[in-house]
């Protein structure tokens, strides 16, 4: 499975990088291609060099601007002209998406494809890692917006919210049919 994985290229502290580290191997070891902004620094350098040591492969999206720091020895490579372009390739590319940790541009990937999902055009699984609790106000306001009808669909029809890599793994091999 091609599984997108949006997050930050921030360098982060053990609480955040450990849980991705694991998710990362899990990927890897059960032959899983990991589809992520093509980054080689911070939590995106942790995730890609995890599943890289565990045996997944690597398909990066880098967009133009960050060129510069793009991975070098990812098994494909693609550059995209802008973030709108790479965010549509990210999808396209992708068979599932999880959520990870991270600031504004991940939380833009993120409402991205709920939105695509809320509206029919994609049947995508997603998951939100829920890493030390970094969701948890995020996911009090989706349920809220449930809750007072700003969502036409179930909020468990749009994203699976995981506590722990295992979890999410688990939930997207079940849905893709590959568990």
């Amino acid at each position: 499975m091609n599984i997108c994985v949006f997050l930050s290229a921030a360098d982060l502290d053990d609480r955040y990088t450990r849980p991705a580290r694991d998710f990362a191997r899990l990927l890897g070891k059960g032959g899983h291609t990991l589809v992520w902004g093509g980054s080689d620094v911070g939590l995106m350098k942790v995730v890609a060099d995890g599943v890289q040591e565990a045996g997944g492969r690597l398909l990066g999206v880098c967009v133009e601007f960050l060129a510069a720091k793009a991975r070098p020895g990812a098994d494909e490579m693609v550059i995209a002209k802008d973030l709108g372009e790479r965010k549509r390739l990210l999808l396209e590319k992708a068979d599932a998406v999880v959520i990870m940790v991270g600031g504004t541009g991940t939380l833009d990937e993120a409402t991205e494809i709920l939105e695509l999902k809320k509206h029919g055009h994609t049947d995508k699984p997603v998951v939100l890692l829920n890493t030390a609790g970094f969701y948890d106000g995020l996911k009090e306001q989706f349920r809220r917006m449930e809750d007072e009808g700003f969502l036409p669909r179930p909020l468990s029809d749009l994203v699976f919210f995981a506590e722990e890599p295992v979890g999410a793994l688990a939930y997207l091999e079940e849905s893709r049919g590959t568990a």
